[in-house]
């Protein structure tokens, strides 16, 4: 709003400078007197509408028409009525000259052409260089269709810095390391190729910015730079698919390792996102916890041997929209804050009775746990097995962590009080 203030002003001053001194100057003269014979009668004039006003009536319509013409009007709907005060300058001049008053159009509607013209130039230049901007920090970074929205302006978006709420999703290989060293280098940098490429298209095409992709994962932002009040349900509702699409493609394809996996991080927060003014050519600043958390809880699945990691900010978001069990607390950024992170298992709607009653159980057998209740837990933990041929890595993590400690009371007589 300041900088459309400062920019009316400028245009506005301008303009009125310019026809003032024209008025003046009686460089117009001869427009101005065609004008007045078209469609006033000066000759039964018995008043003349003083010089002092007609300087305040073109400073007036210059600023008017400057603030009109740079605010966010459509460019049809702004010009439609501009083109139809154009019109009513010559009619006011004409009803003006019926009560013998003569009202000279002409300053008037040089200061409505020039204001409008000077606006949609400034509007145009900015176009064309909000276009660059949206070219350099978008081209190949978000959908087509979000893309062209920033492009042609449907989609509003301010490169100056500002916080925004959004869900950063992390995704990358599982047990990527053991692969590298296993694998010869080529087919290593294929498979990791392929995985970066259709995991950042389909990101993308879910309405995620795709802020890095490399050897270090897959990062991208849902709720920017459009905001979303629902970034926290499509984050992890992709990401659950993802790894759903790739389980299926294991099945299908015997080349790929079982052992080989996606895992993903989601983490909800604010972020600062803005374009750096200071450098050789435009950059896009994005910094914030929940992209450092985001990092942290996809790398934090290889010690869980879960799928993906979600925490309570975005748990809170998707509780009633997705199904999830509690794993871990886990440090924070800071040393003293403690996090507690989830794992989301399957869409609310396509959860069955029975993935419901092992979920309730396994959160209950990780709240005994950590009341130190081993043998409850233990129990609650064997409840929430699934078949066989399920593998169900976080709970036997937990059973691991429980054997020993079920064994020492087995072993140990109990004493009496």
């Amino acid at each position: 709003m300041k900088r459309l203030l400062i920019t009316t002003l400028i245009i506005g001053v301008a303009v009125a400078i310019g026809v003032g001194a024209l008025h003046a100057t009686k460089t117009i003269a001869g427009f101005e007197a065609v004008a007045a014979r078209l469609v006033s009668d000066t000759a039964g004039a018995t008043r003349i509408v003083s010089e002092k006003w007609q300087y305040v009536f073109i400073l007036l319509i210059a600023l008017g028409v400057a603030w009109f013409s740079l605010s966010k009007v459509p460019r049809w709907r702004s010009r439609l009525l501009l083109g139809l005060f154009l019109v009513e300058l010559f009619g006011l001049s004409w009803v003006c000259s019926l009560y013998r008053i003569f009202f000279q159009p002409i300053p008037s509607v040089l200061a409505l052409v020039f204001a409008l013209a000077i606006a949609e130039g400034w509007s145009a230049f900015l176009r064309r260089d909000r276009a660059h901007l949206v070219r350099t920090f978008f081209a190949d970074r978000l959908s087509k269709k979000e893309f062209r929205g920033l492009s042609d302006g449907t989609t509003p978006f301010d490169a100056e810095p500002k916080a925004y709420d959004v869900s950063v999703v992390v995704c990358d290989l599982g047990n990527k390391l053991a692969f590298a060293e296993d694998s010869e280098p080529a087919a290593f940098a294929e498979a990791t190729s392929k995985f970066i490429r259709e995991t950042a298209a389909q990101l993308t095409k879910e309405g995620a910015y795709l802020h890095a992709a490399d050897g270090e994962g897959v990062v991208a932002f849902f709720g920017f730079p459009i905001p979303s009040t629902e970034h926290a349900q499509k984050a992890v509702r992709v990401v659950l698919d993802l790894m759903k699409t790739f389980r299926e493609s294991r099945e299908r394809n015997e080349k790929i390792s079982r052992n080989w996996n996606i895992c993903g991080g989601i983490s909800s927060g604010v972020i600062i996102a803005g374009a750096l003014k200071d450098s050789e050519r435009p950059l896009l600043l994005a910094s914030g916890e929940p992209i450092e958390l985001a990092r942290r809880f996809c790398a934090l699945n290889h010690f869980y041997g879960s799928g993906a990691l979600i925490d309570t900010p975005t748990f809170d978001q998707v509780s009633e929209t997705v199904v999830a069990r509690p794993i871990d607390f886990v440090s924070g950024l800071n040393s003293h804050d403690r996090l507690e992170i989830y794992e989301p298992l399957w869409l609310a709607a396509e959860a069955t009775p029975e993935h419901i009653a092992r979920r309730d159980s396994f959160w209950s057998a990780v709240v005994l746990y950590r009341e130190k209740r081993w043998a409850e837990a233990y129990n609650e933990f064997q409840k929430a097995r699934g078949s066989e041929e399920e593998e169900d890595p976080p709970l036997q993590f937990y059973l691991r962590r429980l054997q020993p400690l079920v064994l020492q009371l087995t072993e140990s007589p109990f004493e009496s009080i």
